[in-house]
């Protein structure tokens, strides 16, 4: 039990961190960080679903999940992030990369916001003292939801950055090449 104690504090701060970091980039205060900060959310909360994959399966003591009241409105979150990322949401995806070669829209906003009521979900059952079920539910859907979505925005973040970064007017790139070689 102190393994899975462990690894569920972890995911706990994870957890938390990552929708900090959502909650900040979809009030839209700070909108030229918002890919990085993204990027850098989307890839430690990753790791944080890789450890939960790499473990045995979780069991829940009951056979029923608690109820852990309802769930809070995640709208206005999808929304600020739909500003945010307005004339970039929209992507195209695999819909399942090992059996199918068939093509889905994705949403960055939408993505976010199913990753961020996943992991509320298991937060909810941590923070009320259940921490095997907040574990299971964490580890469930991380491989059945919100692992596979996050890897999709991982991806896409990591596209939008190198576009941003490599997509840029070779005379600039070069002046400042110059500029930062002779100070």
């Amino acid at each position: 039990m102190q393994d899975l104690r462990a690894v569920a504090d972890t995911t706990s701060v994870e957890a938390r961190h990552f929708l900090e970091a959502v909650t900040e980039v979809a009030s839209g205060a700070s909108p030229d960080t918002a890919i990085p900060v993204l990027l850098l959310g989307v890839s430690q909360v990753l790791v944080a679903g890789a450890r939960l994959g790499a473990i045995e399966d979780v069991v829940p003591t009951e056979r029923f999940e608690p109820d852990a009241g309802a769930d809070p409105d995640i709208d206005p979150l999808r929304d600020g992030l739909a500003m945010v990322f307005e004339g970039l949401d929209d992507y195209v995806d695999l819909v399942d990369p090992v059996t199918s070669q068939e093509l889905t829209q994705g949403s960055l906003s939408n993505d976010l916001a199913d990753i961020c009521t996943d992991l509320l979900h298991g937060q909810r059952h941590y923070e009320s003292g259940q921490v095997v079920e907040a574990l299971w539910w964490w580890q469930f859907s991380y491989l059945s939801s919100w692992g596979e979505r996050a890897a999709a925005c991982l991806r896409v973040l990591q596209a939008i950055v190198a576009h941003i970064r490599l997509d840029a007017d070779e005379d600039i790139v070069a002046e400042a090449e110059f500029d930062a070689l002779h100070p």
